[in-house]
């Protein structure tokens, strides 16, 4: 019943109903092919009967081969020049007349120039291995496919009607004459190569493949029950599911399609909502980031959506892992691993080789969420797309291997789309920082930054107030550990630690940490009232916010900066104030106006502020006086209700105690005296 409550108090769930509006309206509108199948195993449907006509079509190897054969046989493209062959048959009338050549040679040599010019010749063919080939010849804008060998080149012609003019003339002074003819002259191409339209050709040659074998007429046996499909079968049944999506998609009332969406989307989106509630309530409560992780799941559908009606197998591109890695920058990963899986659901039901593409990708996110935590600054970024793309390709050549399909794999665009795929999940990995600056977040990157104490603040506090840097590193230092023990955020808790008190920068004498004992500071609060000094010790709250606008430190430190003192008060200086005869309902001028802690960070780092500044004013370092220091300043955070709004259980409390007795411990334990040298030792 609490949690019911709970449940309605949630203004966030109106979120889930627009997101699931929107996911409705990205559905395809169209049915999913019912029947599952894979070649090797026994078909467990009904005896199938093809409804339709439908075209067989080749599989991705029988198109490979013919690609290859049209890619290797090019048919190249000339254009007949009429003007040639009369232009060397009428001079070569001239020069038999002008030089007395006897006539019965003279009408032979123009009998084989007039049939070699009528098939044509050419120079010499662009392609040397022409024999067993044909070529095409535009004759007048008529093209036609003629047998290269029926086709001279120059140098052929001139050869074979030497030779026949040295047969047919025996008895003629053969040499003598054909030096005088110098046959080749008259044997120019008239046969252009013409380079354009045979490189025109080749692309459509290749582009304008068949991609269908045969036809399965409508009643035509497709497969039978208990039969073990076969690659043949497996075939038909491929192409009879591409005609289904392509022609019909759906054979009932469109609006039970409709219900059906509907219905497939409400369960999304409540699994959705269960695996959020489940992993981290807060989520629920923080609109931004609940915004963030719903916008997550929707670019995941709207690709799968998308890119499903622009080509089944450009889904292989879509980085769907890198989605994982961007939100992983801002939430753990036992909260995105289930969303993220979640967000994959609809590959199962919108895409072709759904069960396929929904391991790959699963296996992608697993791989870059868990090496992204090792290898996630400068050039070792890139190492992740490595892992990737090596566990991406190992559950596609599973899935293939199943099917018998694995040598097809190198030969297909599928490897490449994977290789592309596993190199964008890390190249849109700086959307990061526009996802930062849209919803305000800070990611561990920017955390980690952060933390570096060589940035421009902390060096400033280092110099400007040592002892409160000093302090504030043992603050992280503990808070960390504790935080980690807990499964906080420990590097939040780190990075709040570190700029919790750097307001005291402004007036660093104003704190005893900075103050050396017998200096001139070492008196500022001698001739302060109690109320004054208080003011004092309190506006370094509001010194750290200033300087925190001013260096522009994420919204998240500066409620580390509000929260560290909550609203408990300066009690020594109020115990002063009434051991004056101040009266004690007057605790306004000695109490912190800041806010409460709400997350486990911030109590934590409340905690080791205060545990952290306490110990250093025990007289002895031992278990049970470090012990009781931490009960005594955790209790009595309990105690003041400094506590009431944080999402912290008693068991991590409990645990952050024993964390911070134990550092503690650490820190300040015994050391061995060294023997002080005799001074009447020799050496020997």
């Amino acid at each position: 019943m609490e949690t019911t409550r709970n449940l309605k108090n949630y203004r966030s769930l109106i979120w889930f109903a627009v997101l699931a509006v929107l996911m409705i309206i990205l559905y395809p509108n169209e049915g999913k092919f019912k029947y599952e199948y894979a070649r090797g195993q026994a078909w467990i449907y009904e005896t199938l009967i093809a409804p339709f006509d439908f075209p067989i079509l080749k599989t991705e190897a029988e198109l490979l081969v013919e690609i290859e054969q049209k890619t290797s046989h090019i048919v190249e493209y000339y254009n007949y020049n009429n003007e040639t062959a009369e232009r060397m048959l009428d001079g070569f009338a001239r020069f038999s007349i002008e030089n007395s050549i006897p006539g019965d040679i003279s009408r032979h040599i123009s009998d084989f120039l007039s049939d070699a010019y009528s098939g044509g010749i050419v120079s010499t063919f662009e392609d040397e291995d022409i024999s067993d080939k044909v070529i095409f010849v535009n004759r007048n804008g008529r093209v036609t496919d003629m047998p290269a060998l029926e086709v001279y080149d120059q140098k052929r012609a001139a050869g074979l009607l030497q030779a026949d003019l040295r047969y047919t003339f025996p008895k003629v002074a053969t040499d003598s004459l054909l030096t005088l003819i110098n046959i080749p002259s008259w044997i120019v191409p008239n046969l252009v190569y013409d380079e354009d339209v045979t490189a025109l050709l080749h692309r459509d040659a290749v582009n304008y493949i068949s991609p269908t074998k045969g036809i399965i007429y409508s009643g035509q046996l497709i497969v039978s029950k208990g039969e073990i499909v076969s690659a043949e079968i497996e075939q038909i049944l491929d192409s009879y599911k591409a005609e289904y999506n392509r022609s019909f998609g759906y054979s009932s009332a469109r609006g039970w399609l409709i219900v059906s969406h509907v219905v497939t989307v409400l369960i999304l989106v409540f699994l959705l909502f269960l695996a959020i509630f489940f992993t981290s309530k807060e989520v629920l409560r923080n609109t931004r980031q609940l915004l963030f992780i719903l916008l997550m799941v929707l670019f995941a559908f709207a690709a799968t959506a998308l890119v499903h009606r622009l080509g089944a197998n450009l889904i292989y591109i879509v980085p769907f892992a890198a989605l994982a890695l961007i939100a992983a920058s801002f939430f753990k990963n036992e909260i995105i691993f289930p969303i993220y899986l979640i967000s994959l659901l609809p590959l199962l039901l919108i895409a072709e080789n759904g069960i396929e593409l929904f391991g790959i990708n699963l296996v992608a996110g697993s791989i870059g969420l868990l090496t992204y935590t090792y290898f996630n600054r400068g050039w070792k970024v890139f190492l992740n797309s490595i892992f990737i793309f090596v566990g991406m390709m190992a559950v596609l050549l599973s899935f293939r291997l199943l099917t018998d399909d694995a040598a097809m794999i190198w030969k297909s665009y599928t490897v490449t789309f994977i290789a592309i795929n596993a190199v964008l999940c890390v190249v849109l990995n700086p959307f990061v920082l526009l996802f930062e600056r849209i919803f305000s977040f800070t990611s561990y990157s920017r955390l980690f930054d952060l933390t570096d104490s060589s940035n421009k603040l902390l060096q400033e506090l280092s110099h400007r107030a040592p002892g409160s840097f000093q302090h504030s590193l043992m603050v992280a230092n503990m808070a960390e550990v504790a935080a980690r023990e807990i499964g906080a955020n420990a590097m939040l808790a780190r990075a709040g630690a570190m700029y919790h008190d750097v307001g005291k920068m402004e007036n660093p004498a104003c704190f005893i940490e900075n103050v050396n004992p017998g200096s001139a500071q070492d008196n500022y609060h001698k001739d302060l009232t109690p109320e004054e000094s208080a003011a004092d010790i309190i506006r370094h709250v509001d010194d750290g916010l200033a300087l925190a606008r001013k260096f522009h430190l994420p919204d998240v430190i500066k409620d580390f900066i509000r929260s560290h003192h909550g609203q408990s008060m300066t009690l020594y200086f109020y115990n002063v104030y009434c051991n004056n005869g101040g009266d004690p309902k007057n605790t306004a001028p000695f109490t912190y106006k800041g806010m409460l802690p709400t997350t486990r960070e911030q109590v934590i780092v409340m905690m080791a502020d205060a545990v952290e500044a306490a110990s250093r004013s025990l007289k002895k370092y031992t278990d049970e006086s470090i012990s009781e220091l931490v009960e005594e300043i955790l209790g009595s955070r309990l105690s003041d209700k400094q506590l009431a709004r944080a999402d912290i259980s008693f068991k991590e409390i409990n645990m952050v105690k024993e964390s911070f007795k134990r550092q503690l411990k650490q820190t300040y334990h015994a050391r061995i005296a060294y023997p002080k040298r005799k001074r009447d030792h020799k050496e020997k």
